[in-house]
């Protein structure tokens, strides 16, 4: 289980996650090895961290 130092990550959300009431979305933030990713609604509930070898073939997919 990897943990991701918050401090200073700079979160990023789609800008195709819409607005008004289609709002639920998810952020990443880049912090070499590994990305985080977190609700955007509820942005203290925890964060799931990937690595970014992983996360490359997410996008790939």
């Amino acid at each position: 289980m990897s943990t991701v130092d918050q401090a200073g990550l700079v979160w990023r959300k789609s800008s195709r996650s819409g607005g008004g009431n289609n709002d639920n979305c998810v952020e990443v933030a880049f912090s070499a090895p590994e990305v985080a990713v977190r609700d955007s609604k509820k942005p203290d509930a925890g964060v799931l961290a990937f690595p970014s070898s992983a996360w490359q073939r997410f996008l790939r997919s």
